[in-house]
């Protein structure tokens, strides 16, 4: 059975002479490209929770994951190893799936708490009108008239899309696996 995925037969394509190419190079190569950005990027994220393992144990118990001493190490070794994991297409699915998971509850944290108006201080706001004219552009100054505002809620925005389009990306690995150049299917040749 094939693949919805990977189902480039010629019967099935508009131009049957590309099936060679999207099945030997496009979907192998895309896969490999899309497996190192999310993985690098989780490895880029959980660097900073792997040097300080315990550190998001206030966090994870403010969202209701008890104990915190347990979650944050597990969510540390999580998105740093995993991500390491993901890049090489090992054990694919089960890290994709934990994966997904931590970033399904990042992204309905980031969804429902707004940064708000408690990140931006007075003393923000009046040095920002002060030396707009020094600091910033004419247009800068105008997109900082709300003192921030605006642009806190663009940061919270992207926050927000991020980590659905990670969590999304994890999902695809989970259900589809790494792909015909990952260490599960061309080394292991096995996978979950």
């Amino acid at each position: 059975m094939h693949s919805p995925i990977n189902d480039n037969t010629p019967d099935r394509l508009f131009m049957p002479a590309l099936s060679g190419f999207y099945n030997g190079f496009a979907q192998p190569a895309g896969w490999v490209l899309l497996r190192l950005f999310v993985g690098g990027a989780l490895v880029i994220e959980g660097w900073p929770k792997i040097i300080a393992p315990f550190a998001q144990t206030g966090f994870v118990e403010s969202i209701g994951f008890f104990p915190g001493w347990f979650w944050s190490p597990l969510l540390a070794l999580i998105n740093f190893f995993g991500g390491f994991a993901l890049m090489a297409g090992f054990l694919t699915r089960p890290v994709a799936l934990a994966n997904a998971v931590m970033l399904g509850v990042t992204w309905w944290f980031h969804y429902t708490h707004p940064y708000g108006d408690a990140l931006l201080t007075q003393a923000g706001i009046d040095a920002v009108k002060a030396g707009s004219e020094t600091l910033l552009t004419p247009d800068g100054a105008r997109r900082l008239a709300d003192g921030g505002a605006a642009f806190l809620h663009q940061v919270q925005d992207k926050a927000v899309f991020l980590s659905a389009i990670w969590a999304v990306a994890t999902l695809l690995f989970a259900g589809y696996g790494g792909g015909p150049l990952s260490v599960d299917r061309h080394i292991i040749k096995r996978e979950f």
